[in-house]
């Protein structure tokens, strides 16, 4: 296989995507039965790899029937209206929330070129393609579709956002998570333990709701997680329980912490000085060995959006 895609048994691949750093943004392909859907796309950089894992696995742009973003975050689905130009017989769903940014993506591009700049906005993403609306549908809480013989299960998940769904595949009992179920970097693992922590990415964080999806996917037992950041994690049950309490009490940490320094003077710094106090602790305890300052440059994209996503939480009444 190219060093990009990697089985996961069971018809499940993971591919990595490219965005910003090798293991660090994965999209997904499923294929049961010569049919194929995929879950997240990372951006338009990354559609190459998304067909030539298709062209690797003997398969014609013909077999996907799905696209399926977890939420219309460029990192998970700013390649979505690109592939689907080369996927004649697929359609996108998406949240309904999250449908109309990429059948008419101004407005998500707007947004985006107002943080990063157009320079910025090229090198990391590449211009967004459109969805024809006929090509397009928004998903349901609840809703059940199948890709070949199996099921997929997709329900709704706040929490990160409020356009967020996730989608359980019966088969594998994996949970495709998007950004509700944290950020997992293989760089952390310590003798194959994963460190999980929550992502507060602006505008949309909800603590409450968070847990409350996080516990709706736990009712299913899932034996595992995988994540768009970055990878499975979990084999077992148990596994997937002990990571969820690890994410709870860090989740309950921040919360604390952040409201802690609601009326801060430069509230942001401070906010991302306590985020990676924070996390070099957790990381401490988790017994991760690499050198400090390597922990917190693998961090900085995260503490610096996270910060920025809890200042947003913090100035809502609801906070």
């Amino acid at each position: 296989m190219p060093p990009y895609l990697l089985s996961l048994g069971t018809g499940l691949y993971r591919i990595d995507t490219a965005f910003q750093r090798d293991d660090f943004d994965a999209a997904y392909l499923i294929i049961d039965q010569g049919r194929a859907a995929f879950i997240d796309t990372g951006t338009n950089h990354a559609v190459p790899r998304l067909l030539g894992a298709l062209a690797h696995l003997g398969l014609a742009p013909e077999a996907v029937d799905w696209v399926i973003p977890t939420h219309v975050h460029l990192d998970h689905a700013g390649g979505v209206g690109l592939l689907m130009q080369s996927l004649p017989s697929a359609r996108l769903l998406a949240h309904p929330r999250g449908l109309r940014h990429l059948v008419d993506p101004r407005a998500l591009w707007a947004g985006a070129l107002a943080v990063y700049g157009d320079e910025e906005m090229q090198r990391s993403y590449g211009q967004l393609q459109a969805v024809p609306a006929e090509r397009a549908e928004a998903s349901m809480d609840g809703q059940r579709l199948h890709v070949g013989g199996r099921e997929l299960l997709l329900i709704d998940t706040p929490g990160h956002a409020r356009h967020h769904h996730c989608i359980f595949d019966a088969q594998s009992g994996c949970w495709f998570t998007g950004d509700t179920f944290g950020l997992s970097y293989r760089e952390f693992d310590v003798d194959g333990r994963p460190w999980l922590f929550p992502t507060s990415t602006p505008v949309q964080f909800d603590p409450p709701a968070l847990k409350q999806s996080m516990q709706r996917m736990l009712d299913l037992r899932p034996q595992g997680m995988l994540l768009t950041h970055f990878g499975r994690v979990g084999h077992s049950e148990a596994e997937v329980r002990e990571l969820h309490q690890h994410l709870l009490v860090l989740l309950d940490e921040t919360t604390a912490l952040s409201l802690s320094l609601r009326e801060a003077d430069d509230r942001h710094e401070a906010l991302k000085q306590a985020q990676a106090a924070l996390y070099l602790r957790a990381l401490a305890d988790h017994g991760c060995t690499l050198p400090v300052e390597r922990q917190l440059a693998l961090l900085a994209m995260d503490i610096e959006l996270n910060a920025q996503g809890i200042g947003v939480w913090l100035d809502k009444p609801a906070a």
